[in-house]
């Protein structure tokens, strides 16, 4: 029974009110403000009642609406010496602390807190030791030197605490008084013993002292610096007076005779001389250290400072710029002849036509490299801008030097860095431009590559023309499909394809395996590797269409390479087929085949993706159902609509190959394209979804070691497709054997590698009807008749009907 009686005394049910920033101690006053509803609520119940409150801190102030676990718990009980409600529903409070307490259980949060609390018993205060005495006298004295540095605390408030001698209302009090962060008073409230609170505040109020005498270290510099520049400046004003009045010029005009010197010297053209010497007329009327001035200076620095006149001399020796190129790269012939024509027309004429040419390939085929080659043939100074992610049209043109900070935009600033009027500016990956509410890069972009009009190109910094016309322009893409028409319309295009793997046996031979060598301090006896072991290293480590990840791994043998000759273990690697597991670790990629049989319903089609060419499995799959067409795999609208077109076409032929007519009403057709992650679209699978669906439908088998790409129509035509070369390069890969394709693209044949051309056969074909018997084996099912009349278009009359034809190239 007794036991209850002490728990009954032990804890006390009150309102509480959430502190945001404060807190309160015993035995003292704090007057504040209370405007939350939950907050007034409980000082009303409170003033209600006995007057007394819990005041509890919260630990974020941010929060409007604190929950249990945004409190701290310990807080004061305090009972309410006076009330004044003010205007707009809030309460201005002034509390007295009684006692320490700690939240035990929250018994109501609705309208207001309403919680039980336990008050905290204080461990009674030793007897006054000399430690104890010290720690007082420490304090007090710290608190002191506080107050009168900061000037915060007044001098009766540091008199009060003179004349106690218990620790604990001193700790309090002096914590009450100064300033801290929550945190730390939060601190000193938890903290039950005096001894140790005294010893937190000598700490806290040490470490403010230091702080304060930083502040005021810093104020003092501040306050020298401005009284020196304000005192130079009024020297200078009365200098300026004085010279004045005397007849002479001042020192300052010696700047602007410097500046009129420079851009006499530069013969620019009337108008631009004229708009020059008037900013420096402006500049004679500004003071001297005005903000005014410095952004009149900087832009007169920027504009001397321009090659208007300065040009490089070019190497127009061709068969010199041809050993260049050529040591520098492997292929790339049309590059290569387009540099090659530049150089030979401006032999002739003596003239510089602007050059404005797009390199546009997968990533990794030498687009940089190569125009940074061009530079290096012609003699020129390179420049690059990486337009990767711009979204800003002023990083193109520059912002009007009236902003603070302004600066010209990259094309001036990158003609400035290379020193001369004629640079070769490379603009890589003009693909990547974006554009948003600041503007649109690519449209600033137009004027900069448009020969007729880049003569006269005004950057917003500069506000006067500058001539472009002898500058290169080489600008490099993964694709144009994302670079707007009128700029595309203003670049000459050049495609490097991918690399078939003959040729990148020739690159790394001659330019990786040197230059990896070279980098990781080995020679030509200490790192060898066979033919034989480069290809088995791009058909097993990579996948891609140039040579950069080729690159690495070679990379990351002559590593392994340096620390086994380091450790002693060898002298020299020779690496041959079958080793490289030992140096690269397990194979990333198992070699592309076919098939082990002919299958119903599956036909391998061929992609075009910016990294290359891809082949790309087509699943058909027929079921009993309602005429319902599912078409998954990550597809695209484009895609979407070939398979439609697809099977509308076979709708129309469905007798002819045997077919149940109604077989849209009473079958659901579902065709998947596997790796469902990754997006597909374009219209190049068109014929092989047709072929794909009527292998389903009629159960005939598609031949496995056949590829195909081409766009299909509603009557069955074959239409031209692009990427070509790199989608028969993923057929080589694949092991494939026949690969049919457009009729409209044979003259594309003419560009494929040579390798591949020998490997493959191809099919050409302008309608699908063709290539049925080539694709199908319709041995085992009785499809078509043999005097059948050849196909009718569904669409339009019997006179629109052109023969099919296919033939087939070697």
């Amino acid at each position: 029974m007794s036991e209850n009686i002490d728990n009954m005394h032990l804890t006390e049910s009150l309102p509480m009110l959430a502190l945001r920033g404060l807190s309160v101690f015993p035995n003292m006053l704090l007057n504040f403000d209370v405007e939350r509803p939950m907050s007034v609520a409980a000082l009303n119940v409170a003033a209600e009642g006995e007057r007394r409150i819990f005041l509890l801190a919260q630990k974020d102030i941010s929060k409007e609406s604190p929950g249990e676990g945004d409190l701290y718990k310990v807080g004061t009980i305090c009972v309410i010496k006076q009330l004044l409600r003010i205007p707009g529903g809030g309460i201005k409070v002034l509390v007295e602390g009684i006692q320490r307490a700690s939240l035990k259980k929250i018994l109501s949060d609705r309208k207001f807190f309403f919680v039980e609390v336990e008050p905290i018993i204080e461990e009674p205060a030793d007897k006054m030791t000399p430690r104890i005495e010290a720690l007082i006298r420490k304090s007090v004295g710290l608190f002191d030197t506080y107050s009168s540095m900061t000037g915060n605390v007044t001098k009766e408030a540091v008199v009060a605490i003179y004349a106690s001698a218990e620790p604990g209302y001193i700790a309090d009090y002096i914590t009450q008084s100064m300033y801290m962060k929550p945190e730390k008073k939060q601190l000193i409230l938890e903290t039950c013993s005096p001894t140790k609170r005294l010893e937190l505040i000598c700490d806290m109020l040490l470490r403010e002292i230091e702080i304060i005498e930083i502040e005021q270290q810093i104020d003092e510099r501040l306050r020298g610096r401005l009284e020196r520049q304000q005192r130079d400046h009024v020297l200078r004003e009365q200098l300026r007076v004085i010279q004045s009045e005397l007849g002479e010029s001042p020192d300052g005009a010696s700047e602007f005779d410097e500046y009129r010197k420079k851009i006499y010297a530069l013969r620019l053209e009337a108008e631009t001389e004229k708009k020059l010497l008037r900013e420096i007329a402006r500049l004679e009327k500004q003071q001297y250290g005005s903000s005014e001035a410095a952004v009149i200076r900087n832009y007169l620095d920027i504009c001397v400072e321009l090659p208007w006149k300065t040009v490089s001399k070019e190497r127009l020796d061709i068969a010199a710029a041809r050993r260049i190129l050529d040591e520098d790269h492997f292929g790339l012939t049309k590059v290569k002849d387009r540099i090659i024509d530049f150089l030979a027309v401006k032999q002739l004429t003596h003239k510089t036509n602007g050059t404005i040419l797009c390199l546009v390939g997968p990533p990794g085929v030498g687009k940089t490299s190569v125009a940074i080659s061009i530079a290096k043939a012609l003699n020129r100074k390179l420049a690059r801008l990486a337009l990767g992610g711009i979204h800003d049209e002023a990083e193109i043109r520059g912002h009007r030097k009236t902003y603070v900070g302004a600066m010209p935009g990259r094309i001036i600033a990158s003609i400035s860095q290379a020193g001369t009027r004629n640079p070769l500016l490379l603009l890589d990956e003009i693909d990547k431009l974006g554009s948003d509410y600041r503007g649109d890069p690519s449209s600033a972009l137009l004027e900069a590559l448009d020969p007729e009009q880049n003569a006269t190109f005004r950057d917003h910094y500069l506000e006067i023309p500058f001539d472009l016309s002898d500058v290169m322009f080489i600008t490099t893409a993964n694709t144009t499909a994302t670079i707007p028409r009128p700029l595309l319309d203003r670049m000459e295009v050049i495609e490097l394809s991918s690399y078939t793997d003959m040729e990148k046996l020739e690159i790394a031979k001659a330019h990786l395996i040197p230059k990896q060598r070279k980098k990781h301090g080995l020679n030509q006896r200490q790192f060898k590797i066979s033919d034989d072991a480069v290809l088995e290293m791009i058909s097993s480590y990579t996948r891609e269409s140039g040579v950069r990840l080729l690159e690495r791994e070679i990379a990351a043998a002559c590593r392994k390479t340096a620390s086994k000759i380091v450790a002693g273990e060898t002298k020299t690697v020779s690496i041959k087929t079958g080793m490289l597991e030992e140096f690269l670790g397990v194979r990333k990629y198992k070699p592309e085949s076919i098939a082990g049989k002919d299958e119903i319903g599956l036909v391998k089609g061929l992609a075009w993706t910016s990294m290359g060419g891809e082949t790309l499995d087509v699943e058909v799959s027929v079921l009993e159902g309602t005429g319902k067409l599912e078409l998954t795999g990550n597809l695209g609208e484009v895609m979407k609509e070939s398979a439609h077109a697809a099977v509308s076409y076979i709708r129309s032929r469905a007798r002819k190959l045997g077919i149940d007519p109604d077989f849209y009403k009473n079958r659901d057709i579902h065709i998947h394209f596997p790796e469902g992650a990754v997006p597909k679209d374009g219209p190049s699978a068109g014929i092989t979804i047709a072929i794909a669906v009527i292998s389903a439908l009629t159960g005939a088998p598609v031949r496995r070691d056949l590829a195909m790409t081409g766009e299909i129509t509603l009557r069955g035509r074959i239409l031209a497709i692009g990427g070509l070369k790199e989608k028969t390069m993923a057929a080589l890969r694949s092991g494939v054997k026949t690969a049919i394709i457009p009729a409209e693209n044979e003259p594309d044949l003419e560009e494929i590698d040579q390798t591949v051309r020998r490997a493959l056969n191809f099919v050409t074909a302008d309608h699908i009807d063709n290539i049925l018997d080539i694709a199908l084996d319709f041995s085992s099912v009785k499809v078509i008749q043999k005097n059948e009349e050849p196909h009718l278009p569904m669409i339009g009359d019997g006179n629109e009907r052109t023969e099919p034809t296919a033939s087939i190239r070697q």
